[in-house]
């Protein structure tokens, strides 16, 4: 626990600095897609009943996917122009797949759960929900990493070499 104070009045400390911006945006922007995520779960599986867990959980996280891409390039990354297709948006998309099977493995875990224990529609869908965010959990850090590499924007030292070298 002394280990987590530390670590967060470091980065309390170091919250001005690009690399802290950075990782505060992207915390922003999974709060955000995990909110969209959990708001579609809950009125597509919930309320409207429009689907199986796992139907609508794949729905709800391609739908927060959208916001996710744009708000993690144009804000987190500070990228703007067009996107590139083999570089940035193949391989956000991969890992949104990568994410989504996590996410309708937490959903078939979650609906035996709901079969196994005769659970409600009502607990059935708050187990659901926890189901999808522990798995929007699992991938954080990873797509942290591979988003610093694909909207990475060169320092003014790298583009100065660049420059130089055309």
């Amino acid at each position: 626990m002394r280990a987590l104070i530390v670590r967060a009045v470091h980065l309390w400390e170091k919250r001005h600095t690009p690399e802290a911006q950075k990782l505060i945006k992207y915390t922003m922007v999974s709060v955000i897609s995990t909110a969209v995520s959990f708001g579609v779960l809950a009125i597509s599986y919930g309320v409207l009943r429009a689907g199986t867990e796992v139907q609508c959980t794949v729905f709800a996280n391609v739908v927060a996917t959208v916001p996710s891409y744009y708000l993690n390039r144009n804000w987190a990354w500070g990228k703007g122009g067009k996107s590139h297709l083999t570089r940035e948006v193949i391989p956000f998309w991969a890992m949104s797949v990568a994410g989504i099977v996590v996410s309708v493995g937490g959903a078939s875990v979650a609906h035996q759960i709901g079969v196994h224990n005769h659970l409600s529609h009502l607990v059935q869908t708050g187990v659901v929900l926890v189901a999808n965010v522990l798995s929007f959990g699992i991938f954080w850090v990873l797509k942290y990493l591979l988003f610093n590499r694909l909207f990475r924007v060169h320092p003014l030292e790298e583009l100065d070499d660049l420059v130089e070298a055309a």
